[in-house]
């Protein structure tokens, strides 16, 4: 037979498989995660935009994709149809809500604004407290007007530890304001978009005292139960804070109150490098445990009574017993976006349980992300929702398809005592050690440029302890605090605290503990998270192009370039790659985030405030210069008359002055460095390549495009108060649970 006729058949062979499994991959019951995935993808594609959507724009497209379903239900064209329409829900629904938002931004500094209002939200940091304030009156410093003619409704702002007042009081401060953290540099994170979505349109430090002052008006019904929810957090974490003190007591009050900025630095780095972190933040694991431990117990406690046992529906009374406290647990610990996820799939199960069905399969995780994202759909471009879907996902995949002789009865002798002995238990904590944490990588690599090598051996040191002794008795402590027994508990829950802390420094101190990774573009982010996608949800042999995906996501990752020159807004901070190929970070403002950022997206582990880092500027009044690999300067000029020299010399200058003409560099002025907010230079030739953070005309809610009264306003050189460390958002406002 002829070698074409031979290839022939093969190809046809081939195409009728594939046809069979994308046939299988459809049917009934099959979809319904995919419409998550849609209404995820429209939302990103929100988020791309470089001007804010017309909301008329975005239901039309969902209207008319509606219609295309109805036109298209009898062929298989359907099933395109319905994922148009669910990336067009998607792109409504993120449309819809910042109509919602709506939130005034700063648009400059304020130094020594004058403000009252209603303290909404009060954080205890590890160096200072942290409240936002619901803004009553703002008033510019000597009676002037409020910058760009915007006032933010509300503020978050540092003061001096132990001075936050609580939650509802009525307050007034003298504050530096600054508009709020845009991106260090392009692809960074958007902490501007973060506070926007959030009602925060400016962050600073208060000047002096926080007052106490009479309120205009008595606070709304919401703030008065935040405050009440508040004031009883604070009741528990003081009750704990009695009984355990330091990183014990911090930690078991972020176990059960949610509050856990008071940890140390040290304990929460570490908590970080050895994969541990997940503990800190209340998600799934933590809302499993409290609804679990309320659902046996009871559960047990009613067998006992045979009138009950035998007559009554004391499962399904066990089950609606765990909403009520899972319900309660997400009042008490913030809510947030991982707690909000957690409690959605935990209410799936038990109300499945309820129901005589079962709920822990895809569909419910599905479920889930739907009420996440309909609510809140600026929770999919946030670090915490990535990687706790993520981590799900594959945890559901695999328990699915990978799994089921977890649940299986021995079949054997030595079956029945390996069980006996939990063989089967260590199995299952390291498996599902081994799938989160590679599900999740990507995201931590891409956030946080860093990875856990040794995150299994510290789950599986650590987390048999949490989850079989810490979490049960600091749920008993908290139901027997009201009669006053909870402080024996708290000390026997700090214990089990101190030895998982002690297993988190141990594995962080291990050689290679810390996985630095290189920043990377959204594409390798985007594509990895596609293959995770049809590795967890296809159920055919085509699942398997999902590890496909993953290869070119590393391969786009591994290929991104390192920048040679990083310009943050305002020019607060210059980097420049010397011939030693490391950042030379320069600091000319109150910036003092951005050489952080930089120093962990180049996987560099020099601390950011050692000396070595800004040893490649040469420095003087006129100004500083520093050398690029091929020898060619970059000047920062502080001075016009610096610009005879730096355009004569240097390959790029940055400076906050207008350059004279005929200046043969490349030159970062004022206006440029308005526009375009923070940098990222790629030397190419005689030239640079330039990548903006924001591309021109770009004008969204939380970055509004600069007017021209405040580009002719800009200050060209300003004398501002260093910056306390938690003036500006940290690390640790972009936690992933």
């Amino acid at each position: 037979m002829p070698l074409p006729v031979r290839l022939g058949d093969l190809a046809h062979a081939a195409g009728r498989t594939i046809a069979g499994w994308a046939a299988a991959e459809v049917e009934p019951g099959r979809l319904f995660p995919w419409l998550a995935i849609g209404v995820a993808a429209g939302i990103v594609l929100y988020f791309a935009a470089e001007t804010e959507p017309a909301s008329w724009a975005a239901a039309t497209a969902l209207a008319a994709a509606l219609v295309l379903v109805l036109a298209t239900r009898r062929c298989a064209a359907v099933f395109a149809a319905i994922g148009i329409a669910a990336v067009a829900a998607g792109f409504l629904a993120a449309t819809v809500r910042g109509r919602v938002v709506d939130a005034p931004v700063l648009r400059q500094p304020a130094f020594g604004a004058k403000l009252t209002g209603f303290v909404e939200k009060r954080e205890e940091r590890e160096r200072s407290d942290r409240i936002v304030l619901r803004v009553g009156s703002f008033e510019m410093p000597r009676g002037g007007p409020v910058a760009a003619g915007v006032r933010p409704e509300r503020v978050r702002v540092s003061v001096r530890k132990g001075m936050a007042p609580p939650v509802g009081t009525p307050v007034a401060l003298t504050a530096r304001l600054s508009p709020p953290l845009a991106p260090l540099r392009p692809g960074g994170y958007d902490f501007s978009r973060d506070l926007w979505f959030h009602g925060i349109g400016a962050s600073g430090f208060a000047l002096g005292t926080v007052r106490s002052a009479p309120a205009a008006r008595p606070p709304d019904l919401g703030l008065r139960a935040a405050a009440a929810i508040d004031a009883l957090r604070e009741r528990i974490d003081a009750r704990i804070r009695a009984a355990l003190s330091g990183d014990a007591g911090a930690i078991a009050s972020a176990l059960i109150t949610g509050k856990r900025d008071a940890i140390s630095s040290s304990v929460n780095e570490a908590m970080y490098v050895s994969s541990l972190a997940h503990v800190l933040s209340i998600s799934g694991y933590h809302m499993a445990v409290v609804a679990g431990l309320v659902f046996v117990v009871l559960r047990a406690g009613l067998a006992l009574v045979p009138g009950l046992a035998l007559t009554r529906p004391i499962k399904k009374w066990a089950a609606g017993a765990a909403l009520v406290a899972a319900t309660f647990y997400l009042i008490l610990s913030g809510a947030e976006v991982a707690t909000q996820r957690a409690f959605v799939m935990t209410a799936i199960v038990l109300a499945g349980v309820m129901l005589d069905r079962r709920a822990v399969t895809l569909r419910t995780l599905a479920v889930a992300a739907l009420a996440v994202m309909l609510l809140t759909p600026e929770a999919v471009v946030h670090p915490s929702f990535q990687m706790s879907f993520a981590a799900t996902l594959a945890l559901v995949a695999v328990y699915e398809k990978g799994m089921p002789w977890l649940a299986a009865a021995p079949r054997s002798q030595l079956g029945a005592r390996l069980a006996l002995w939990g063989a089967r238990e260590v199995v299952a904590l390291i498996v599902a050690s081994l799938v989160a944490g590679l599900a999740t990588t990507i995201f931590a690599a891409y956030h946080f440029h860093r990875v856990a090598p040794y995150g299994v051996l510290a789950n599986l040191g650590a987390m048999p302890v949490v989850s079989g002794f810490v979490m049960p008795v600091g749920i008993v402590a908290l139901v027997v605090m009201p009669f006053g027994f909870d402080g024996p508990l708290w000390r026997l829950m700090g214990a089990g605290i101190d030895w998982m802390t002690t297993v988190a420094q141990w594995v962080a101190a291990l050689p290679g503990a810390v996985g630095r990774v290189p920043a990377f573009g959204v594409d390798a982010l985007l594509v990895a998270t596609a293959g995770l996608v049809v590795l967890a949800l296809l159920r055919t042999p085509l699942r398997w192009s999902g590890a496909g995906l993953l290869v070119i996501a590393m391969l786009l990752a591994g290929a991104a370039e390192k920048p040679d020159v990083l310009i943050a807004p305002g020019a607060e901070a210059v980097a420049v790659r010397g011939v030693d190929g490391r950042l030379t970070v320069l600091r000319t403002g109150s910036l003092n985030f951005a050489a952080r950022d930089w120093l962990a997206g180049d996987a560099d582990p020099r601390p950011p405030d050692g000396s070595e880092v800004a040893a490649g500027f040469a420095c003087d009044p006129a100004g500083c210069v520093a050398r690029l690999a091929d020898g060619s300067a970059v000047a920062v000029a502080r001075t016009a008359e610096s610009f005879t020299d730096d355009c004569a010399r240097a390959a790029l200058i940055v400076a906050l002055r207008d350059p004279p003409e005929g200046c043969r560099a490349t030159v970062i002025d004022r206006t440029t460095l308005t526009e375009t907010g923070a940098l990222a230079l790629r030397r190419a030739g005689e030239g640079f390549v330039i990548t903006r953070a924001r591309p021109p005309g770009y004008d969204r809610p939380w970055s509004p495009a600069p007017v021209a009264a405040a580009l002719r306003a800009a200050p060209v050189s300003a004398s501002r108060p260093s910056s306390p460390p938690d003036a500006t958002p940290a690390i640790e406002d972009v936690d992933p649970d």
